[in-house]
């Protein structure tokens, strides 16, 4: 077991073994996980710490968290050939489905401004040094925190509980703060995000394009960890789906989604980005592991659909898993290598898909750009990424299936 998965497996189980949650919150408990994770990873290392900045006009423009505070960001300023461009990463972490747990979500950094980091270390693709992030070390990065419970994607609120769910306005009010900053200028561009931000960043692609319209800038998207599949759960019952259902009516999001997706496809469908990606306009890349650590945790094998706890050490530690267990784990990898055929033959996107046990992937260093990072046909995460970017080649990295990667770095609970 590499250092990794050694810090992952002691955080997991410390976090997760110390909760004691409703079934609602479970999601979040394995986001926190896998948080605390990277936290660690993070402290360990001599990353840039970037302060938060409060929108202070936002409230005017009912563009608030969950429980109405102000929504923020973190920008580190680019230099030298990167002071006019500018990548954008979208903060994960998860969403909410029911009134109830949109209340707790409020109380937490997840929801509310009072309670997010004042600083956050800048790691990954968001690094500020050449030998961390070759592309995009000297770009202007920035990180917009995640507050309102839903991708960053409704316009409604809840005045009996008290609960803002103003993703949409949060965006709109970012991208003005941005822009006002010095984005308008950028020549090139890149909206990323990760998890519930990379769903986010799919999202939002193509009006992020419109913000920046001008001939000469060069700009696209990437989503990591944010293919999440409309999948059948070890039950034979739909998880994810039902907790999707859930994100979309406390938030009514229908209005929001995009209407070539629902005018054939109901509202659900059309927060899944198997039915949303062949449709974006502007090039995007999908960074995505095959086996999702979040995915096989909540969508797969949660414990709702697990009765009788026969999957426990499976999705805790692969290494655990029987041949039967491996086998529900590579339909699931094909379902995610079908649904992005249609993607992937446009000469514009790209594809890296290793068959990894890992989740998000861009923004740790050690999976982004390190010795010892998860490769592809030779190539890191970085370099993968960056080669697309800039069109120094066509990327469509699709990997074996497992066990044949060795430079994974899987994460166990």
């Amino acid at each position: 077991m590499n250092s990794v998965m050694r810090i992952a497996s002691a955080i997991c189980c410390l976090w997760l073994c110390s909760v004691v949650g409703v079934a609602w919150s479970r999601s979040s408990n394995t986001e926190d996980a896998i948080w605390l994770l990277e936290s660690k990873l993070m402290a360990t290392s001599n990353a840039s710490m970037v302060p938060l900045t409060l929108i202070q006009g936002a409230a005017s423009k009912g563009a608030v968290c969950l429980d109405g505070t102000l929504p923020g960001y973190h920008l580190h300023r680019g230099f030298g050939s990167g002071a006019n461009r500018w990548l954008i990463q979208l903060e994960g972490g998860g969403w909410c489905n029911t009134r109830r747990s949109c209340i707790f979500r409020k109380t937490t950094r997840r929801g509310s401004s009072n309670h997010m980091e004042k600083v956050l270390p800048f790691t990954g693709i968001l690094s500020n040094k050449a030998n961390e992030n070759p592309d995009f070390y000297n770009w202007n990065r920035v990180k917009l925190r995640y507050c309102d419970g839903a991708s960053f994607t409704g316009d409604s609120e809840d005045q009996s509980s008290q609960l803002y769910y103003r993703g949409q306005r949060i965006w709109q009010v970012a991208m003005e703060e941005l822009m006002s900053k010095g984005m308008q200028k950028a020549d090139q561009a890149l909206l990323s995000g990760c998890s519930a931000g990379g769903l986010a960043s799919i999202l939002h692609c193509d009006k992020f394009k419109q913000l920046l319209p001008g001939s000469t800038t060069r700009v696209k998207c990437l989503s990591d960890a944010g293919m999440f599949m409309d999948a059948v759960d070890v039950s034979g019952g739909h998880s994810l789906r039902n907790m999707f259902q859930g994100v979309v009516t406390v938030q009514n999001l229908q209005k929001k989604l995009s209407t070539t997706c629902t005018n054939h496809l109901d509202p659900t469908s059309c927060f899944f980005p198997q039915n949303l990606v062949s449709e974006i306009k502007t090039p995007m890349f999908l960074l995505n592991a095959a086996y999702d650590a979040w995915q096989v945790q909540e969508s797969l094998a949660p414990p709702s659909a697990d009765r009788t706890g026969s999957w426990k050490a499976c999705t805790s530690d692969h290494s655990h898993c029987n041949s039967s267990q491996i086998q529900f784990f590579q339909d699931f990898r094909n379902q995610m290598v079908n649904a992005v055929k249609s993607f992937s033959a446009s000469t514009h996107n790209g594809l890296f898909i290793n068959s990894c046990f890992a989740h998000c992937q861009s923004e740790r260093q050690d999976t982004w750009f390190a010795p010892d990072s998860p490769r592809l046909y030779g190539k890191t995460v970085a370099e993968s990424v960056g080669d697309w970017y800039f069109d120094r080649k066509t990327v469509k990295a699709i990997d074996c299936p497992y066990p044949c990667d060795k430079t994974c770095h899987d994460l166990t609970f």
